[in-house]
């Protein structure tokens, strides 16, 4: 599926920007895509060093088997072939809660670490396993409570109530996260996605990483899962490690009480608190919180339980240098074609053919552009919705549509690029098309929803 997609994006950039007399905007975008896929991953490193420090304390301090262990049911659901209390099981639940809560310098390393620990069960190298395809679907399509980047700038706009799209958005990527699953668990059964014979398994530790070392006793290598590790015997806590947990818990407790309703402190509602209602600045309190509790409680947790927080963390985070080597030459095949489809004019066409056919259906053909880009490319898409918010004023119907479906949706050829390409997998199956699908369930779903709500 992704060979024909990157073969299309390109071939049809050429065709269109000769056509144009535009090859060197299909020139410059190759380029430039090349540069920009560099940065992204270069820009990730410090932030994968961190996160997968911090996520190797929760694994050896038993924390993550404990979150995998509470989700169970949910989680087996989902996810069948991946054993319950597997380390890809809270992985996948950080990166989830992460998404929820907009926090997107935490989600994609924990989706990463995510994707490699699912590699592990892999017993295809290359090929995307049906929990891969799963996860990248609920990935795409993740519940967000709060679109923060839309609410930020419709509120630099000026708009009277910048917190409106709160409720769509929410239901909104709700249809979407709806879709995908249904769509992803339909087509994994389709004999067009099924999985392909099993061939003898390498050595993982070309799969993974350097950061692999041999396989573990009892490992096996005729494409057999290997088995999964049991939950590392930590010590009990005396009574003294388990209070300082419990009062820096109690702390951040009362730091979220005081952000939601300052009053009990005898602190007065800032202006723009007071437009909001409880549940939106309970959610903008759990976001702002969130990462320095998780930074915080995660050592301390561990380290109560006698686990060697500063090694354990040096040992995490040299992972997440051997991760974004693997992502760059993904990234940057993606960006390439999809700078030279954008520079060629690709995008302007599509949405001059479309126009006509969604005018009937009542689809406002100033979403069309936006709509199209979303899922190739964040910063374009950004580019597109700020342009509209100053064009048609941040509180137009159509803006705020546009920033529901901005909230709401995910860019899909990026996410599949870099989570594929962390763990070298490059038959994705099903998974582009879920989460496409996913994407115009968003879309469909924002502008049916602002119309009966916002309309």
């Amino acid at each position: 599926m992704l060979n024909y997609i990157w073969l299309a994006l390109v071939v049809l950039a050429v065709l269109i920007g000769g056509w144009m007399d535009k090859f060197k905007d299909v020139t410059d975008g190759a380029f430039d895509g090349a540069k920009t896929a560099v940065t992204i991953a270069l820009g990730l490193i410090g932030i994968m060093a961190l996160w997968l420090g911090v996520m190797r304390l929760a694994e050896r301090c038993g924390l993550v088997q404990r979150m995998a262990r509470w989700l169970r049911p949910v989680m087996r659901r989902l996810f069948p072939d991946v054993p319950a209390e597997h380390p890809a099981m809270g992985s996948m639940l950080m990166n989830i809660a992460a998404n929820m809560l907009g926090l997107g310098n935490a989600a994609t390393p924990l989706g990463l670490r995510a994707m490699r620990d699912l590699e592990t069960l892999n017993p295809r190298p290359g090929v995307a396993s049906n929990a891969m395809c799963t996860f990248l679907a609920i990935n795409t399509s993740s519940v967000q409570l709060i679109p923060t980047t839309a609410i930020a700038l419709l509120a630099a706009a000026g708009s009277r109530n910048p917190t409106a799209i709160v409720g769509t958005a929410l239901l909104a990527t709700s249809c979407s996260t709806l879709v995908g699953i249904t769509s992803v668990k339909l087509f994994e059964k389709m004999r067009a996605f099924r999985l392909p014979e099993i061939e003898p398994r390498p050595d993982r530790s070309a799969a993974i990483g350097e950061q692999e070392v041999a396989p573990a006793p009892g490992d096996t290598t005729d494409g057999t899962a290997p088995p999964v590790a049991a939950e590392a015997v930590v010590p009990q806590p005396a009574w003294w490690g388990s209070a300082l947990v419990w009062l820096l818990t109690a702390f951040f407790v009362v730091l979220f009480v005081r952000m939601v309703w300052p009053g009990l402190f005898g602190l007065p509602l800032s202006p723009e608190a007071a437009a909001q209602n409880g549940f939106v600045r309970g959610v903008n309190a759990i976001s702002l919180l969130a990462i320095p509790f998780l930074l915080s409680f995660f050592p301390l947790y561990a380290a109560v339980r006698g686990v060697k927080v500063y090694e354990e963390f040096v040992e995490g985070a040299k992972e997440g240098f051997g991760v974004v080597l693997k992502i760059i030459p993904f990234l940057v095949t993606m960006l390439v074609a999809i700078n030279m489809f954008k520079g060629a004019g690709g995008i302007d066409l599509l949405t001059r053919a479309l126009t006509p056919v969604l005018a009937p259906l009542q689809f406002p053909p100033d979403l069309l552009p936006l709509s199209l880009m979303r899922p190739l490319s964040g910063g374009a898409s950004l580019a597109i919705f700020t342009e509209m918010v100053q064009r048609l004023g941040p509180d137009n119907i159509v803006t705020l549509m546009a920033a529901t479906i901005f909230g709401s949706t995910e860019t899909t050829f990026y996410v599949v690029a870099v989570y594929f390409g962390a763990v070298g997998v490059k038959q994705t199956r099903h998974a582009i098309p879920a989460g496409l699908l996913a994407d115009l369930a968003g879309i469909i779903a924002a502008v049916i929803i602002c119309r009966a709500v916002l309309g």
